[in-house]
């Protein structure tokens, strides 16, 4: 079975076309169409383009240099609230790659993981038609972040499908035992509460805590801290709240930039310490495994990307 990513590009001296290409994710079958190089462009309509963009952005450089505050909610209109969120951030979400640096990616500059942004984002009226799939206005916010960050970030990819080594993340024998998050899409506005959807408490493999992610929020919160990317193959659907012990990663980031006032959470577990128990032994307490599997995965490249100006 195929599944399609579709994703844009502005394209140098071109005012009103946006590229479209299509990359390929397959489960476990070996595609080679032009040596799995880019395929099928064209172009857009102006008027199918106007419908992938954001309608008004607003994009301030963040001078708190407090990371705790940092955090990136899509609301249900498709509309996007970002604060103190490195272009990486941006990145993680419109593309779908690892925050932490992974062979996924590659030829982002320094400046672009380090500095920070907060930006306000508004979909167009008719964006997100009411009773959207959740995994749908995910999309197109999608479509819409990668739109402005070509028009505003100045941003170039380039990507290439390749077959790769994946953890498939799947339902263990025994089934799930997941608990249902009380909070549903709809629920999940940023005044109400930021942390409340599609998003982690924490981080550096350390305990799973949410309120309520679903199966592709989790996969790829785990890729971040794992050897191989992880890919939703449990065929679940619907927001979840968990809670687990802290787990060893198998990748790090690198250290940051040493800071005379920064001071290491308290509370949490070093998460390179082996007396941690693995996420395979965490994973399988809520009913799920990763199978290492193969897969064609999208491999992106920064040819060019400018720091945006403030407006």
């Amino acid at each position: 079975m195929h599944s399609f990513d579709w994703f844009l590009h502005r394209q140098p001296g071109n005012k009103s076309g946006v590229t479209a290409v299509r990359s390929y994710e397959t489960e476990g079958e070996d595609v080679s169409i032009l040596g799995k190089a880019v395929v099928y462009l064209f172009f857009v309509l102006p008027g199918v383009a106007q419908s992938q963009a954001f309608q008004a952005i607003t994009i301030q450089p963040d001078r708190s240099g407090d990371t705790r505050n940092a955090r990136m909610q899509v609301l249900p209109s498709g509309d996007v609230v970002a604060n103190a969120v490195p272009v990486i951030g941006l990145l993680r979400y419109a593309y779908a790659v690892p925050i932490n640096p992974s062979p996924r990616l590659s030829g982002l500059p320094e400046w672009a993981i380090r500095e920070r942004y907060n930006i306000q984002a508004k979909a167009p009226v008719n964006a997100v038609p009411p009773g959207l799939p959740a995994s749908e206005v995910r999309e197109r916010a999608r479509q819409m972040l990668r739109t402005m960050l070509a028009d505003r970030f100045k941003l170039v990819m380039r990507d290439e499908p390749k077959t790769m080594a994946v953890y498939a993340l799947t339902v263990a024998g025994g089934g799930p035992k997941l608990e249902r998050s009380p909070i549903t899409d709809k629920d999940c506005t940023f005044d109400s509460d930021p942390e409340g959807c599609h998003s982690f408490i924490g981080g550096l493999g350390h305990p799973l805590h949410a309120k309520a992610i679903d199966m592709d929020d989790l996969a790829g919160y785990i890729e971040n801290w794992s050897d191989l990317p992880v890919v939703n193959r449990t065929g679940i659907s619907g927001l979840f709240a968990v809670n687990t012990e802290g787990w060893r990663a198998m990748r790090l980031p690198p250290p940051p930039p040493p800071s005379p006032n920064a001071a290491p959470p308290s509370g949490l577990p070093d998460a390179s310490d082996p007396a941690l128990p693995t996420i395979f032994t965490v994973l399988a307490k809520l009913g799920l495994e990763l199978k290492r599997q193969e897969a064609t995965m999208p491999v992106f490249t920064v040819e060019h990307i400018e720091r945006a100006a403030a407006k």
